[in-house]
């Protein structure tokens, strides 16, 4: 491979690394509440998506957005920080747009395109925010909070959510209302699904975890998948940690059935039940032909003792075989074609064991921080 075509797919790599890691996230209420419209991509026309004049807050994940009222990126636009935005009212886009597209991380731009700073006068309990999502890989109907929720059957989804993103914050999600029940601790990041701890549609409680508060290792769920909350900080140092085991997720197994003809061997030197009771009917109407009165009831009976004998022989032939066909159905289980939807892997930092869920199979070591949380 010559330098230059070495060259070309690194700089390749490179931009689409940044291009999966911008996200934007549009919500139709105020305080990122209600339906939610994720995207890593530009959107030349919310129409096409079911969210035009539709979002009136937002979640900038890294890098930066121009939003603009008009499709084709016309009309009044203003570019979004990395940050939230609780209200699109304060720039006066609220219920108005109707593009999007991330801008260059070179691109110079006036400060009279921004948006108001996202960040300034931040509180940081504000800062927390979960979003479930009723199937598995963010798939569905999806609800957001960043208040706890007692009882997720008064927000219609109780024991519904599949998957979850943590935006930011610490949050314990339970199975049962108030808390209660099975809980577990998530971390910032993504979980493609929520049957790796158990909770698939179960999850019915969930709360923020205070920053100061200390929480057992036990408490947490497997680590999210690795995505741009999992990126190198600046000056931070990093390790290999060993690979101890991968465990890759696909769907349930698939049945298949199928319908084949069977040969089956009938005893000849068993009775024949069918002609037994055929002999016996007949012996007995020709038995009650024979005398009269007390006799022809004794003829009766052994007419039809002797039509039984010989019924139930018919048929046989010293011990042997009579061979049929039937349609038997039978069915097996095979493993699902379908792609791993990620893998669960398990690896060891410093004498202690990490759980982590990855969107590609790992390699012999994972890269992480002090800490043991997984680097990008």
């Amino acid at each position: 491979m010559t330098t230059i075509l070495r060259t070309a797919l690194a700089v390749a790599g490179v931009l689409m690394a940044a291009q999966a890691a911008a996200q934007v996230t549009f919500y139709e209420r105020e305080r990122f509440r209600g339906s939610s419209f994720t995207t890593t991509e530009r959107v030349r026309n919310f129409e096409r998506r079911g969210f035009n004049d539709r979002a009136s807050s937002a979640v900038v994940a890294r890098d930066r957005w121009e939003v603009c009222e008009d499709a084709g990126f016309r009309g009044q636009c203003v570019v979004l920080r990395r940050g939230r935005y609780p209200s699109l009212a304060a720039m006066g886009l609220n219920d108005r747009i109707s593009s999007a597209r991330m801008l260059d991380r070179n691109a110079r731009i006036d400060e009279d395109r921004y948006a108001p700073d996202p960040n300034a006068n931040r509180d940081d309990h504000d800062d927390a925010q979960v979003t479930f999502y009723e199937r598995e890989g963010f798939q569905g109907r999806s609800f957001s909070t960043e208040d706890q929720i007692r009882n997720f059957e008064r927000s219609g989804f109780n024991d519904r959510a599949s998957s979850v993103i943590v935006t930011s914050g610490r949050w314990e999600a339970c199975e049962d209302v108030r808390f209660s029940g099975r809980c577990v601790v998530l971390r910032p990041g993504r979980y493609p699904s929520l049957a790796a701890m158990g909770l698939d549609n179960s999850v019915s409680s969930v709360r923020t975890v205070s920053r100061d508060a200390r929480i057992d290792d036990h408490r947490y769920a497997p680590a999210p998948v690795v995505s741009h909350d999992y990126r190198r900080r600046d000056d931070e140092r990093l390790y290999e940690a060993e690979v101890t085991a991968v465990r890759a997720v696909v769907g349930p197994p698939e049945q298949r059935c199928w319908v084949e003809r069977e040969a089956v061997d009938q005893d000849r030197s068993s009775a024949n039940v069918p002609g037994a009771i055929a002999g016996a009917v007949i012996g007995g109407i020709l038995g009650h032909q024979i005398g009269d009165g007390r006799g022809r009831d004794l003829a009766t009976a052994g007419g039809a003792v002797a039509g039984a004998v010989v019924g139930a022989n018919v048929g046989r032939n010293d011990g042997g075989q009579q061979a049929y066909a039937q349609d038997v159905r039978r069915c097996e289980n095979v493993p699902s074609q379908a792609r791993p939807e990620y893998w669960d892997v398990t690896y060891a930092f410093r004498g202690q064991a990490y759980r982590v869920q990855m969107t590609a199979p790992p390699g012999r070591t994972v890269t992480v921080n002090e800490r043991g949380e997984p680097r990008e």
